[in-house]
């Protein structure tokens, strides 16, 4: 099928993007952790990704997540792929009524937007006997109309979240703003970086906050050069379209 030698290609044009990012700010690619975005993705490409050893795939919605989740694990063990391997992300708004359902389905949550969605998280993972890893969103471009913390308010939040049980604090997580503005871009994953470092700096949050999620298709190599350690990108790697 034409899917497989193009998903191929478009894997490794993405990972020498990331490569040469890497090289422009001094770090080691192996320090970047891809998370393919399968929101637009079919399932045969999916499997095919992790056959390329993409293993970290991110989902926007709960409906999405759910079926995707489900009709990958038929796909990959009929296709020899190890479905087990694969860790999927919540990288979308997670209404708090959701968090029963998205839990036992994913190995991190990206986006935890307030200290209520948090605590709703911790008191799921604990009836379910597990640690439930996260990342908080910071909406860095300081728009009015996205989700996640303030600024302001970040540091603060992230002792309140890392006190709580079941709940391992990753690091932070940002979109930046949809711009052509280099600058803006540059400005959201820069305030992101700094506020990373404060909090690290205060000690509150334990060895494990290590991760800035920060840039998508359109920026995450601005984001590598700021400092991202895990970069969500759908549409490069699936830009060919997607086998019946």
């Amino acid at each position: 099928m034409s899917w497989k030698p193009a998903l191929a290609a478009q894997y490794s044009l993405t990972t020498a993007r990331i490569a040469q990012a890497c090289a422009r700010a001094g770090r080691d690619p192996a320090a970047i952790t891809l998370v393919a975005v399968t929101k637009l993705a079919s399932v045969h490409q999916m499997v095919e990704i992790a056959r390329l050893g993409v293993v970290q795939l991110g989902e926007n919605r709960v409906q999405t997540l759910e079926t995707h989740r489900r009709e990958f694990a038929v796909q990959a063990t009929a296709a020899g792929v190890e479905a087990s391997a694969v860790r999927w992300h919540m990288i979308g708004h997670l209404q708090r009524n959701k968090v029963k359902q998205v839990l036992p389905m994913v190995q991190m949550v990206q986006s935890v937007d307030s200290l209520r969605l948090a605590q709703e998280i911790s008191t799921t993972a604990m009836s379910l006997g597990r640690t439930m890893p996260i990342l908080m969103e910071i909406n860095a471009g300081q728009e009015p109309q996205k989700y996640g913390f303030t600024l302001e308010e970040a540091a603060a939040a992230a002792e309140q979240i890392a006190r709580l049980p079941a709940i391992e604090l990753c690091g932070l997580m940002t979109m930046a703003p949809l711009t052509d503005d280099i600058g803006r871009i540059r400005q959201a994953f820069g305030r992101t970086r700094e506020l990373f470092g404060q909090i690290r700096a205060a000690g509150g949050v334990g060895d494990g906050f290590v991760h800035m999620s920060m840039g998508m298709t359109s920026d995450f190599e601005i984001a590598i050069e700021e400092g991202a350690t895990i970069v969500r990108i759908g549409s490069l790697l699936f830009a060919e379209g997607a086998a019946a």
